[in-house]
Formats: C-alpha cells, sequence, structure tokens
C-alpha cells in the first residue's frame, strides 16, 4: 500500500474525438504529402479499402494519386491553392491562389502553412468550406 501513496492520481483526458483537431491532423498531412510529392513527382498515397471477395469482406490496399496543388502560369510563377474536399478554399473573395514565385520556395511555404494549421489560423477557412458544401456528396432533391 505504501507504493500507491507515492503515486499521484488524475482523471483520463477525454477521447482526442476533437472536430477540428482531426481536422487540422488530416489536412497536415496532406500538406506533407504534398511536401513528398515535391521530392518524388511520382508519389502516391497507399490506402486501405474492404472489397468483398468471395461474400467475405477483406481488407485490400489500393494506390491513389496525389495531384499537385500547384501550377505554373502564364508569367512562369509557380500559384498554389489549398484544397479543402476537391475545391480551393478562398482566402479573399475570388483569391484562392498563393503565389509563390519558384518551385524551390514551395517547401519553405507548406511549412508555414503546417505551422498555421496547428495555431489554428484556417480553422475559420475550413468551417467556412464545409458550411459551403464543399466536402461529402451532395444531396439529392427530393
Amino acid at each position: 500500500m505504501p507504493v500507491l501513496k507515492s503515486l499521484s492520481f488524475t482523471a483520463l483526458p477525454k477521447s482526442a474525438n476533437d472536430p477540428v483537431q482531426m481536422r487540422r491532423a488530416k489536412f497536415v498531412a496532406r500538406l506533407e504529402e504534398q511536401k513528398l510529392l515535391l521530392k518524388d513527382p511520382n508519389h502516391v498515397r497507399t490506402v486501405q479499402r474492404w472489397t468483398r471477395v468471395d461474400g467475405e469482406r477483406q481488407a485490400t490496399t489500393k494506390q491513389q494519386a496525389v495531384r499537385p496543388w500547384w501550377k505554373t502560369d502564364a508569367s512562369g510563377q509557380v500559384v498554389m491553392s489549398i484544397k479543402f474536399g476537391a475545391k480551393p478554399v478562398e482566402f479573399e473573395k475570388g483569391k484562392a491562389g498563393i503565389v509563390v514565385g519558384s518551385k524551390d520556395k514551395l517547401p519553405a511555404l507548406i511549412d508555414a502553412l503546417i505551422a498555421a494549421v496547428r495555431a489554428g489560423e484556417l480553422d475559420e477557412l475550413f468551417s467556412q468550406a464545409a458550411k459551403a458544401g464543399v466536402i461529402g456528396k451532395p444531396k439529392k432533391a427530393a
């Protein structure tokens, strides 16, 4: 019993089902994939899906292409957009791109965006994009 008295006890922390934290973690993972895509243009994401084989469900792994979030405009500058779901997030009305200049500056921009996501600076933009119905399947008219 003297061993238990030497320990300090506390309540268990709540489970990590906070949707804001989960959205941040998922978005940081997508930004990290963009960094990997910069290093290796043939980078693919490996995902696990459940399929039916002979009437039984089995886990299978599939390769999923990672699309770049940057493009080169007509003047030769690299412009990066942040995708939430399949659509780019607008920072201001009609402005969804971030001018980078050249491709070698992209890793620094991605690191800055990761820091902004972890600090919660993009939470408002994500919630606006989610309310606009960017993610999920469109609802059918009744």
